[in-house]
């Protein structure tokens, strides 16, 4: 099932829906797709409406340096010998950068320029959780979708946490839709840069996936319907400047494009 979150022509206020296998019509529902809910009776045609990011998260997480090639990069850049760590390493990102399909990212005026993308598979929590296991972490997973962690590079170097590297305004398109029946062995993830493919790579080929990180997590935290959890990404990150559309695309997720416009 594909779930969508988005504005009618003609309309202001957003509604939840059901994208249908043909990804033309979308059903919307009374309510949201977490909680109880219902046909309204009114169908979309999919061009005819702007979607959204699919939700606002509660809380927003996203594992670092989770792709083999992407630390040996960092650790490259750094000079430091290559070394995979021993454990997942969590952070947090604000939904104030969260933004959806065909949003522009907005380049802040004193940015140095080194703006990068990385195109990464989101998980979407379902079910409150808390003390999963590896065994049966994936039963609290309502379903997954696309996310591009931009980057600022320079600011992620200089400031002592990432406040504006990785969470200024536009800095986290989401989407397009959350689709829930998915095989993580079979997606595979692909960026391109202005229609050209620069980026490919198994999605699931993580140093800590999805069921293993959220069982650690939940060691130490509850889960909760709407959070969000993104897995990180595979080199290469490239530099994106205005007049730039970067597409994220992963098996079955859909394709989430922005273009890159100067604030």
């Amino acid at each position: 099932m594909k779930w969508v979150r988005f504005v009618a022509a003609g309309e202001v206020d957003p509604h939840f829906g059901s994208l249908d296998d043909s990804c033309s019509e979308i059903c919307e529902i009374d309510g949201d797709f977490f909680g109880a809910h219902t046909p309204s009776g009114r169908t979309f045609p999919l061009s005819g409406v702007k979607l959204l990011a699919p939700f606002i998260a509660p809380t927003f997480y996203a594992a670092g340096a989770n792709y083999p090639n992407h630390f040996r990069t960092a650790a490259e850049k750094a000079g430091k010998p290559l070394v995979f760590p021993a454990q997942i390493d969590i952070g947090y990102r604000a939904v104030n950068a969260l933004v959806g399909p065909d949003d522009p990212i907005v380049v802040p005026q004193d940015s140095s320029g080194k703006l990068q993308f990385e195109g990464e598979l989101v998980v979407v929590i379902g079910k409150r959780a808390k003390h999963l296991t590896e065994a049966n972490a994936l039963e609290c997973v309502f379903g997954y979708t696309i996310g591009n962690d931009v980057s600022e590079r320079s600011w992620q170097a200089a400031d002592r946490t990432f406040w504006r590297a990785k969470n200024s305004d536009t800095f986290k398109p989401m989407g397009p839709w959350i689709e829930t029946d998915v095989k993580l062995d079979e997606l595979v993830t692909r960026v391109r840069l202005n229609g050209s493919e620069v980026s490919r790579f198994p999605t699931n080929s993580m140093i800590f996936g999805v069921a293993k990180t959220l069982a650690t997590m939940t060691r130490y935290l509850t889960l909760v319907p709407g959070d969000i959890v993104w897995m990180g990404t595979d080199d290469p990150t490239l530099d994106m400047v205005p007049g730039d559309t970067v597409e994220v695309e992963i098996t079955g997720l859909g394709v989430l494009r922005n273009p890159v416009i100067a604030g």
